[in-house]
Order: structure tokens, then sequence, then C-alpha cells
């Protein structure tokens, strides 16, 4: 067994354990990093198998973004895990029998194994030795250059439309504009009154004084 095989079995080794324990894990938190390490592992054997594009979009997509977004938000939550546990055998029939479903495909496709009638042509003459990701670049940027340059537009647009909906001005926000604190004065913040020293005192009411000279 050679240096590659070896590492192929340990990563893949790595990635069925994480995997079961992002399953099995009783803390949320726990479960998101273990689907962090499970998503690293399997990068890694992407690079192994040569599809290094695969790999490092993985990382930079998943790893770098989406987990991370949803390890902050398991976090900031309060998740009552007791909760959670009371419907476990309520739906386990139902999980247990698509895991079932799920392991018998798998099994028969890799019983069945991978069979190619021949081989997968190169993506073009003067990229056949380039590696995967300078591949993948040319024939995006040539063949599919106009479907790229759609897709980017609806993704500036989609970006554009979040941020306008989230500036835009609500009666229950209490945003300070940097602008006005910075040009305020002393007089606008602070009005000095004049106020006498001393007042006259009352004059007394003629009830009082009824009742004073009963």
């Amino acid at each position: 067994m050679d240096v590659k095989t070896g590492f192929f079995y340990l990563f893949s080794v790595v990635l069925m354990f994480s995997a079961f324990r992002v399953v099995t894990a009783r803390n949320p938190v726990h479960a998101v990093l273990y689907l962090m390490l499970a998503f690293s592992q399997a990068s890694a054997i992407w690079l192994l198998l040569g599809a290094e594009f695969l790999a490092i979009t993985l990382v930079l997509v998943y790893l770098g973004a989406v987990m991370v977004l949803f390890l902050f938000v398991v976090m900031m939550l309060d998740i009552n895990i007791d909760t959670l546990r009371q419907g476990f055998w309520k739906h386990f029939p139902l999980a247990a029998t698509l895991g079932a479903i799920v392991a018998l495909e798998m099994a028969a496709v890799l019983m069945s194994g991978f069979r190619l009638s021949q081989a997968p042509a190169a993506v073009a003459g003067s990229v056949a030795q380039a590696s995967n990701a300078k591949a993948l670049g040319i024939l995006l940027y040539t063949e599919y250059l106009m479907p790229i340059q759609i897709a980017a537009a609806i993704l500036l647009v989609a970006m554009v439309a979040a941020i306008a909906l989230t500036l835009r001005e609500r009666k229950d926000s209490k945003a300070i504009n940097p602008s006005i604190q910075v040009r305020v004065r002393a007089a606008d913040r602070l009005s000095v009154v004049q106020v006498a020293a001393t007042q006259a005192a009352p004059a007394p009411v003629a009830a009082d004084a009824a009742q004073e000279n009963k």
C-alpha cells in the first residue's frame, strides 16, 4: 500500500467517524463542529482524486461561509435539547426506514462497481495537460461565457437588493448618524435657565386664617 492509499483510508475513516458523530452528538454545537470536520476530510479526499477545484470550493463555500454561519446561529439560539429529544422515538421508524433504503442503494452501487465503456474525453486539446481548475476556468470563460455573465448579473442584483432591504429606515430603529454627532455643539445639548435665588412665600389662605381664629 502506497502513501496515497494510506492517506485515502485515513481521511475516509475520519470522515465516517465525524459523519456518525454529526447525527449522534447531543450538543448541537458539537454536531456542527463534527460536520465541519467531515467537510474538511471530504475536501482532502477530493484533492487525492485530482479534483482540486471542488476541494477548494468545498473549503471556501461550506467551511468558510455556510458552516460558520450555522455555528454562530446555533450558538446564539437558546435551544432546549430536552425538548428536541422528546420526539426522537416518534420519528425513529421513518428515519430508520430511510436510512436502510439509502444503505441498500449505496451497497448495490458499490457491489456493481463503476464501469466506464470508454475513457472520458479531454476538455480541449490545448488544456489536456492542464490542471483541473485551469481546464474548468478555460471551459467556463470560453464556451459558457454568456451564462456566467448572466449568473453574475443575477447575483449582483440579489446582493444589492439584500443590502437595500437591510439599510431601509424603520421607525423602531435607534441608529444614530455619525455626522450629526460630529457637528454637535454644547449649545445644542445644554441650555442655561436663569432661576431666581429666592422666592416670596405664598399668601395665607382665608380658610386657614378662619380656622386659626376659632
